[in-house]
């Protein structure tokens, strides 16, 4: 704040202080009139009860007055007058910093034991399985949903198919480092819209649906040439590019002709953006234990 507007504000604090000490004043002090009159609002019920004008009780305005003496009080010891810092010298950042080192000291007795320890180990530890459930509602869940089936460009956490590799190490990287993944539109480098159609039916053979012959042996060639890059010459996928497999069922944008049309056409960009520096490599530990639990089944039970 600069000086200009830290006067500003001083003297509009002293003068709305001022303003309401006078008021009081004003509407509590005895009138000559008083003693000899009273002086009514015009305002009657019932035929006999009347409305007086009259100041109120010494004691409720003296109650008033020290309301006035706590607020000056008040801002002579917290900041609230421009750049005043008050004289007690607290700061709301201050205050936040000293209950998120309290925070995180109470996380760490209860996150502690888990540092560095196996993920698949850590699985095996109710407590550690529940606290990563709740890391998981709170950071996961708006993508991958609350039971982790995902969606539409949201891969399904609770199966065997994993784009980027489903090891303990693979799962906790891809949620403390994030993923990227980079499907360029390949429309014109595999012979437009005629060689999208053929490497589409080829692509889908793959997986079983049924399409046409000629298309698909045509498509096999361009897909060896481009795609097979990334996908491999069988198409079974590479994780370590995150390139998907393309032989299964599992689709995560879906293998009907125009889903994948558009793939080719316009690429695909899925991101999964890095938690470690959000919620730490111990509670990126436990998110991690918890989400390779799902697809483990008994290997990840719990130990009683």
């Amino acid at each position: 704040m600069t000086t200009g507007w830290s006067i500003y504000v001083i003297a509009l604090v002293a003068l709305n202080i001022l303003a309401t000490a006078w008021l009081l004043w004003w509407t509590a002090r005895k009138r000559k009139s008083d003693a000899n009159t009273s002086e009514t609002t015009g305002h009657v019920w019932d035929g006999d009860l009347t409305e007086y004008n009259k100041p109120l009780p010494r004691w409720w305005i003296n109650l008033f007055y020290l309301t006035i003496v706590f607020a000056i009080g008040y801002l002579a010891w917290y900041p609230g007058l421009g750049n005043f810092a008050g004289s007690s010298g607290w700061t709301s950042a201050r205050e936040h910093d000293a209950d998120k080192a309290d925070a995180d000291a109470r996380l760490q007795l209860a996150y502690g034991r888990f540092e560095k320890m196996p993920i698949d180990e850590v699985a095996r530890d109710p407590q550690a399985v529940a606290f990563g459930a709740s890391l998981f509602a709170n950071h996961c869940a708006q993508c991958h949903g609350a039971d982790a089936r995902g969606a539409r460009g949201f891969p399904n956490l609770t199966d065997a198919d994993w784009q980027w590799g489903g090891t303990p190490q693979d799962i906790f990287t891809s949620i403390h480092d994030g993923r990227q993944a980079a499907m360029p539109a390949l429309a014109p480098a595999i012979g437009g819209d005629i060689g999208v159609t053929e490497v589409v039916a080829y692509v889908q053979g793959l997986s079983g649906t049924r399409t046409d012959p000629a298309l698909a042996a045509a498509g096999k060639a361009r897909f060896a040439g481009i795609c097979a890059a990334c996908h491999g010459v069988d198409g079974k996928g590479n994780p370590a590019l995150g390139a998907p497999n393309l032989t299964d069922n599992i689709w995560l944008y879906g293998r009907d002709f125009d889903t994948l049309r558009e793939g080719l056409h316009a690429g695909r960009a899925g991101m999964m953006p890095a938690h470690g520096p959000i919620i730490g490599e111990t509670r990126v530990r436990l998110a991690a234990a918890y989400v390779w639990s799902l697809s483990h089944g008994t290997e990840a039970r719990p130990t009683p």
